[in-house]
């Protein structure tokens, strides 16, 4: 038979002292309930806040676009005259049944892609030797004094007007219109650039000269950063001109192209043709000033608000 001392809880032989200064049992910690994903509302709601201003704008364009062809289309259906006469002008109808037969004809397809080769090759070259020599010529006073009244001279001249002397300088016309886009789209670059340099913090550079930057690392810590909102802006500026250049330069002496599509269009009294080139070069001109400035917010991320 067990005694009643072994009987006894470990406790109750503990000293009362002892047994207070334990406390009672910590608690268990509290159980936090799993945080629920947000519905798809909510991120419907937040994407909205977001992107209010941009659907805002879109809706806006969407809007101005359709008034616009419903407004061509009263103008050439009645055939309004006044002041400017709409009775050979072809409804956007029209228009767009030429367009879903040019679609289908590979020689229309052809047009637009020598075009666009056209603008890459004259508008990079534009860009590949406009935006150096901008800087060049913002950064030294004599390069500046040597070559901007040169170019001050040649910039006025439009692009029409360099048709004979590029088809005399050049042996094909391929090369000449090239030449004339190129032309076209060097001038706003450099201007804009050279205006770009002008505007540079002189505290920067002379802050970067006393932590000892050469030349180059002030290039290209201090004066191209700078220098890039304005360089951007000529090279959109520019998209724009080689296109204006280029459909001068195609309808002149060209063989092919978007600009000769619609001179032919014109020859042969083909008025839906007519617009249908119009559009496809607004369109494209649209497309290249986009990528551009789609280029400009991945280059300069902190002007993108």
């Amino acid at each position: 038979m067990s005694s009643p001392a072994l009987l006894r809880h470990p406790e109750d032989s503990m000293p009362a002292t002892a047994v207070a200064e334990a406390g009672p049992a910590p608690a268990a910690p509290p159980k936090t309930p799993p945080k629920t994903p947000p519905s798809f509302g909510t991120l419907a709601l937040r994407w909205y806040r977001l992107n209010q201003g941009r659907l805002r704008a879109t809706a806006i364009g969407i809007a101005s676009l359709i008034a616009f062809l419903l407004v061509w289309h009263l103008l050439t259906t009645y055939r309004v005259v006044f002041f400017v006469r709409f009775t050979n002008v072809p409804s956007p109808l029209a228009v767009y049944a030429s367009f879903t037969k040019a679609i289908h004809d590979p020689k229309f397809l052809m047009h637009i892609l020598l075009s666009c080769r056209r603008i890459f090759i004259g508008f990079s070259l534009a860009a590949i030797v406009g935006v150096p020599l901008g800087l060049i010529m913002g950064r030294f006073k004599l390069v500046h004094e040597i070559i901007f009244p040169v170019a001050e001279v040649l910039r006025p001249i439009p692009a029409i007007a360099w048709v004979p002397m590029a088809i005399m300088l050049w042996p094909t016309n391929e090369q000449s219109i090239v030449f004339i886009t190129f032309l076209g789209s060097f001038f706003p670059i450099l201007v804009n650039t050279l205006h770009g340099m002008s505007l540079v913090d002189p505290v920067l550079v002379r802050a970067a000269q006393c932590l000892g930057a050469r030349e180059r690392s002030i290039f290209r810590e201090v004066y191209f950063p700078a220098s890039l909102p304005h360089i951007f802006t000529g090279l959109t500026v520019g998209m724009g001109v080689a296109w204006v250049s280029l459909i001068a330069a195609e309808m002149i002496s060209g063989q092919y192209g978007i600009g000769y599509f619609t001179w032919e269009a014109y020859s042969l009294v083909q008025y839906a043709d007519i617009a249908l080139g119009m559009i496809a070069i607004g369109v494209l001109g649209l497309g290249s000033s986009l990528l551009i400035r789609g280029a400009g917010q991945l280059v300069m991320p902190w002007r993108s608000t």
